[in-house]
This record gives structure tokens, sequence and C-alpha cells, in this order.
């Protein structure tokens, strides 16, 4: 349980990053001579108590905009934390298992971590919120290596570095084991070249893959219980027109309005689209905003999350739909077996995920789309940097969170997959945090939460040269080949032992 509590406090708010680096000790000096089972049942309770910590802000998710009362809400919650905790406690478990087959922890426990939050990024429909490696998204030469490993490397040298330090603990307290020495010099090698890389690619000037934008970005600052009122769509309007008006006295290329800013369908909507088409002429710019959108597949009306494009002459010139959907806030997954889900729904709306990935074209530049969860999927970014995007655009509104940390560890997320593709992101949100972030990941400017503001600066667009853009997952998928491998001749070595009780 410490080494949760150390966990959930080394992630936003608290951002006591450093802890990260030594928030294992405890659960590993726990699992000195555990069973198998002792050994799960400790990541388990390890991952309950820093997901437990780290995801309280579900409950006002569920209770304030869900209607659920707490007792729904507080099962539902804990349900979260129990599955992400089933992660730890499969690792720690592999870990000791491989021990068992006389392969030591430090190898086995930061490749099978690696291996299990590459799992759950995927597994029904994934969750990579608060893997270790986000922690550091402050801590630039660090992150760096983001775009060989994606986060993962991250993940991997902070997990080793705990097994290597608590090995030494052991040593210096007289309990007579050795020191570490050939593990100590791995991660010295491993940790020096991270920072050599980091530092390198921090001082390397690179040819943008065009002219730099000017672009604004817009936080309207709309409270969610008024959003989608009828009586409250006028001075919503007007609140995003004075914003962009004020934000684009200097000149500017692109503005950008946050995850569904127009409370209308702008498709059907006559009079407030051309407020819109009106101040794209009077900017002179490219307006990007969310708005509901619909279409007919299959000759049925589907509604979509998406982003419509504005260009100066008043021409809609493109629309983007949110690819990756969240359960049971935006759709209901198994519907039809689910029926009495519905209401979990209500105001929120039942959507269906876009077809492409197509970036949007946005004057000087393309830009991929990622409304609002989606940026916390990397292989979203990927494809649309492989598919010509050279800025990203992430549209939030985080307003369902309230005054909680979940605003600032889903931005934590964000920094990263500006570095994995080398590609500046810009991130509008309803209620904060709006921001700048280059394409090493330096947040060049940042808004404060649940305040009417706008931020602007000049990006370059990114080349679309990076490894992580080339190879994808391809190290995590190893660290999964490698568990699977340590899993494996673990069971043959103690198939040859005599039989043991677990």
């Amino acid at each position: 349980m410490v080494s949760g509590v150390l966990i959930a406090l080394s992630f936003p708010t608290a951002g006591l990053s450093f802890l990260a680096w030594v928030a294992l000790i405890p659960l590993l000096i726990s699992l000195e001579g555990a069973s198998l089972r002792r050994a799960f049942r400790l990541g388990f309770t390890c991952g309950l108590a820093a997901y437990a910590l780290i995801l309280y802000w579900i409950n006002i998710v569920v209770t304030h905009f869900g209607h659920l009362p707490w007792a729904v809400s507080i099962p539902l919650y804990l349900f979260l934390a129990s599955w992400l905790a089933l992660f730890y406690g499969l690792a720690t478990l592999i870990a000791c298992y491989g021990k068992q087959g006389g392969i030591k922890p430090v190898f086995t426990l930061p490749v099978a971590w690696v291996a299990l939050d590459f799992l759950r990024s995927f597994l029904l429909t994934g969750f990579p919120w608060a893997m270790l490696g986000h922690s550091q998204y402050r801590i630039l030469p660090l992150i760096q290596i983001a775009d060989l490993t994606g986060v993962y490397g991250i993940t991997l040298l902070i997990v080793l570095t705990n097994v290597v330090l608590y090995r030494v603990l052991r040593a210096v307290s007289g309990a007579g084991v050795p020191y570490p020495v050939k593990s100590a010099l791995l991660l010295l090698v491993l940790f020096t070249a991270t920072l050599f890389y980091g530092f390198y690619r921090l001082n390397v000037e690179e040819a943008a893959a065009g002219p730099a934008l000017r672009v604004a970005l817009i936080q309207g600052n709309i409270d969610q219980d008024v959003k989608w009122s009828p009586a409250f769509q006028e001075r919503t309007m007007e609140i995003y027109e004075r914003l962009t008006r004020e934000a684009a006295k200097g000149g500017v290329d692109l503005v950008v309005w946050p995850e569904s800013a127009v409370p209308f369908f702008f498709q059907d909507e006559v009079r407030q689209a051309e407020r819109i088409r009106t101040l794209a002429r009077e900017t002179n710019a490219y307006i990007l905003f969310g708005s509901p959108a619909h279409e007919l597949r299959d000759g049925s009306r589907t509604f979509l999350n998406s982003a419509f494009v504005v260009a100066p002459n008043g021409e809609t010139i493109g629309r983007g739909d949110k690819l990756h959907l969240v359960p049971f806030g935006e759709y209901v997954p198994l519907k039809g077996l689910l029926p009495f889900v519905n209401k979990l729904v209500v105001g929120i709306g039942d959507f269906s995920p876009g077809e492409h990935a197509a970036p949007l074209d946005v004057g000087k530049t393309r830009a991929g789309l990622l409304v609002c969860y989606e940026g916390i999927f990397p292989e979203l970014a990927r494809e649309y940097v492989n598919n010509g995007a050279r800025i990203l655009v992430n549209i939030t509104n985080d307003a369902w969170y309230g005054r909680s940390s979940a605003p600032y560890q889903h931005f934590s997320i964000a920094v990263f997959r500006a570095v994995e593709t080398r590609t500046p992101l810009v991130r509008a949100a309803n209620t904060g945090i709006t921001a700048i972030i280059d394409q090493n990941g330096h947040i060049r400017s940042m808004s404060n939460l649940f305040e009417e503001d706008f931020r602007t600066g000049e990006i370059k667009p990114g080349n679309g040269d990076s490894l992580y853009l080339k190879i994808g997952d391809a190290p995590a998928w190893l660290c999964a080949i490698l568990t699977l491998g340590v899993v494996l001749l673990a069971w043959f070595r103690r198939e040859k032992q005599p039989e043991r009780k677990d």
C-alpha cells in the first residue's frame, strides 16, 4: 500500500515525479520469499492503492454528470481501479514465477511491467492512463527517448531503477546478499545513454516541414451544466467570438476552439454557422472547432463527435471525426445486452466512431485531430502523422472532471504524443488546460483551469520523422514476447524440479 501511495503521489496534481524512482521498493521488500499467490496479491494491493488515489475523480463524473448515486459510483470506481491493479498483480506474479525458475527479477519485473502496461493499452478498448513513464512528463531530457520506444522505455527504466536500488539496500543492510554490480552497471549505461540522447535531441535544430503558423487557442470556460442549454447558446457564441477577436488582434493563421465548442449541429444551424464563417473572414484565419455531426450510413442517421474547419473565405473545407469513443460515455458497449445502461449516456450523446484518420487542411499545413480521450492513445497520433499531419490538434472538454487532478493527468499524457511523433501539439480545452507543446515536449504556453482565456503562439510544423513513427510499439511487443519466454522457461525449469507447493 505504501508503494501504491508513492506511485499516486508521483502523478499530477501532487506531481512528485521523483517518487516514481523509489516507489516500488516497499513492494519489493514485501515480496521477499512470497509464494506465487501472495506475490499476485501484493502487486494487486499496490495497484489498487495507486489507482484508488489516482482515479478518485471518476466519482465526480459518475455522480454529478452521470446522475448516479454514490452507491453505484463507488463500486464502478473500485471496479476500474481493480481492473488496472490486476496488471500490477500479474507483473509481480510473473517476476516471482520467473525467480522460482532461476530468472532474476532485475530482468523479469521491468520487462513484464512494460508488457502488461502495453496489454492494458488496448485490451477491452484500452485505458493507457497514468503509466509510470507519464509521471516524468516535465523532465525533458529523460522523455526524449519516447520517439524511439514510446512511454514504455521510460517506464522500463523506472522499474529497473527501483529493482537495482532495492538490491543495493538489501546489500547495505547486511542481509548477506552481494551488491548488484552487473545490474547497476547496466542501469548506469542505460540511464547515461537516455540522458545523452535526450540532451542531444533537445539541442538539435530540425528543419520544419513548412512555414511557421501563428495559432490562437480559445478556452471558453462554459459550465457543463448549461453547455447544452438552448437558452445559453447565444451566450456561448458571444464568448467564443469575443475571445477569438481578442486573440487574433496581432494576426493569426489558425484558431482552435475546444471539443463541442458550438452547442448545436453546425451542419443544420444556418444562422449560427454564418457567424463562424463571418468570424473566419474577419480574422482572415482558419477556424477549427468542435461540433456534433451526423451523416447517413447504410440508410440510417449516425451521430459523430466531430470538428469542422472553416477557411478564411468562409468555406467549410474539412471535417474530422472522433475515432476512439469513450465506453459508457459516448456509446454503450453490447447495447443489445445492456439496455438498462442507456441512461448513462443521456445528455452526452450516443455516437458512432469515425472511419478514417484523415488529416485536416488548415492552410499552411495539415493537422491530425485528437478529440479529448483520443490524446491518450499513441497509435492514433502516429497514424495521423504517418498519413501526412504535421501538427497535432487536441480538442477536449475536461469540465466533466471538475476541480480535480484529472485535467492535469490528461494533459501530462498529451505531452508524449508530441515527443513520440516529433510533431508540435496544440490543445484547446473548454475549461483548461489549454496549451502549446513543441515537438520536444516543451510546454510553451499553458492556461489555468476554469478561466476564460486564450493562448497564442508560433509553432513550426514537424517533419514526420521519428523511429517511433516507423516501428510503433515494437519495443513493447518485444517486452511482451520476452515475458512470454520468461513464463515458458520458468515453467520448463520448474517441471524438471521436484514438486513444490505455492
